[in-house]
């Protein structure tokens, strides 16, 4: 019998094809006048494709303003002319490229994405505005026999290293996985996880496979390089939008899980792993017209986009423009 939860998926599912009829995928990095875009943006890999939809929806005065440039491809980017750069891969370069740009002060870069909030390690002077809600559920290849339904302390012990934590069931035999260093879901995770970044690093956690196998990088919301004993985040609207077709399929054999016995939907509340994600921007230009009109309150041009940000599986965020996360 199909469990009522797994005709929720499949419903959902459906929906979501039927939705995408209506409207395209976005283009990757700025297509299209004006060349260059005013409020250039780099960063996270779990937003872009939204935010380049976005970038091509939001046009104050019938002129695109944005430039959402994606997270992988070519080495260097050029933003405006002058302004060739590597190529940010993940929130915290996009973040790393922001704070670059604003103590050069070369107008190279405007805003970050970011699927993470305030660290740390953030530098001084940025306020992250979260535009949407996305949730991270574990990823295992189909032919694993790691169990589909864990605990989140299941996760933990797992994260830890430590098999005596994992529970009672069979003897899992389960190398976890984080992705690229950089990435805000890797950031987000191990906040989950309760590990650091730093330990991480240390080799404190022998059994994670940390950020690249075999020489190559783990790309965030990537399954191709998983094995049947690889476990690894993935941000549900990224697999959402894979599954159907929207962005480009990397999930290779990877099925979701589910956690503490909820499915992981952006439409389920209960779902315990959520977060927000965010655009970052100087605090400096909170004030400012022109980036208020795009990212600031409820009533920005960003904000008022949500059929775009449903579209791409993520949920409407009840704090959309909030500029209160700052560092």
């Amino acid at each position: 019998m199909i469990s009522k939860n797994r005709l929720a998926v499949a419903a959902i599912s459906a929906g979501l094809v039927t939705s995408m009829l209506g409207m395209g995928a976005a283009q990757a990095d700025p297509v299209g006048a004006p060349s260059p875009r005013a409020i250039n943006g780099v960063g996270s890999d779990t937003t872009q494709d939204v935010m380049n939809q976005v970038a091509n929806d939001v046009a104050p005065g019938g002129v695109k303003a944005l430039g959402s440039w994606n997270a992988t491809g070519s080495a260097t980017i050029t933003t405006k002319p002058g302004c060739t750069l590597n190529r940010p891969n993940g929130s915290g370069a996009g973040v790393t490229a922001l704070n670059n740009s604003l103590v050069a002060n070369d107008g190279c870069v405007q805003f970050a994405r970011s699927s993470s909030g305030v660290g740390a390690t953030t530098p001084a002077g940025l306020t992250y505005i979260p535009f949407a809600t996305d949730s991270v559920s574990y990823a295992v290849t189909s032919t694993s026999g790691i169990p589909r339904a864990l605990t989140k302390a299941n996760l933990i012990a797992i994260y830890h290293c430590d098999p005596t934590l994992v529970g009672t069931g069979p003897n899992w035999d389960i190398t976890p996985v984080l992705p690229q260093s950089g990435s805000g879901t890797r950031s987000y995770w191990e906040g989950q996880m309760g590990i650091l970044d730093a330990d991480v690093n240390a080799n404190a956690y022998p059994c994670i496979i940390n950020g690249s196998k075999n020489g190559q990088l783990i790309e965030e919301h990537s399954g191709t390089a998983m094995d049947d004993k690889s476990i690894e985040p993935y941000s549900i609207a990224q697999y959402t939008d894979q599954s159907n077709g929207l962005v480009i399929d990397k999930r290779g054999r990877t099925t979701l899980g589910v956690i503490d016995g909820t499915d992981p939907q952006l439409s389920n509340g209960n779902f315990s792993v959520k977060r927000n994600v965010y655009n970052v921007i100087p605090t400096s230009k909170v004030a400012d017209s022109t980036y208020a009109s795009i990212f600031v309150g409820a009533g920005s041009l960003i904000c008022a986009d949500s059929a775009t940000i449903v579209h791409y599986g993520f949920g409407v965020n009840p704090n959309c423009g909030d500029t209160t996360s700052h560092s």
